[in-house]
């Protein structure tokens, strides 16, 4: 069975590259548009790992990470934060709230495939 995987940006043409990068490795891709429709996707379903922008509207990466983990059943999911900021701050924001890694846009697709391989769950 595939691992699934679910891409949170607000950018179309961000999802779609790296849902292509994805796909390509053999990971089932889940896409949402911002915190908020990621949220309302969760619904039961196993995720693998989670990869999220920070800057969305509706409702922010960081944020969501923060919901993401008062569930129960996603607890544990590893979040990957894909994203412009490369401040310092905003990193330990992003640790804090609960995400594993941090990559910087634009990425490389080994890259970010070699980040997915180590942390996505069994």
């Amino acid at each position: 069975m595939n691992k699934t995987v679910m891409v949170v940006d607000d950018s179309a043409s961000v999802r779609q590259v790296v849902s292509i990068t994805l796909k390509s490795a053999g990971y089932d891709v889940v896409e949402a548009c911002d915190g908020k429709d990621a949220l309302g996707k969760l619904n039961g379903q196993k995720l693998n790992l989670i990869i999220c922008d920070v800057n969305m509207p509706n409702l922010d990466g960081i944020s969501f990470v923060k919901e993401l983990k008062k569930t129960t059943q996603h607890r544990f999911t590893p979040v990957i934060m894909l994203t412009t900021e490369s401040e310092e701050a905003k990193k330990k924001e992003g640790q804090a709230a609960g995400a594993r890694a941090w990559i910087v846009k634009p990425f490389q697709p080994a890259q970010m495939l070699n980040a997915v391989a180590k942390l996505c769950l069994p």
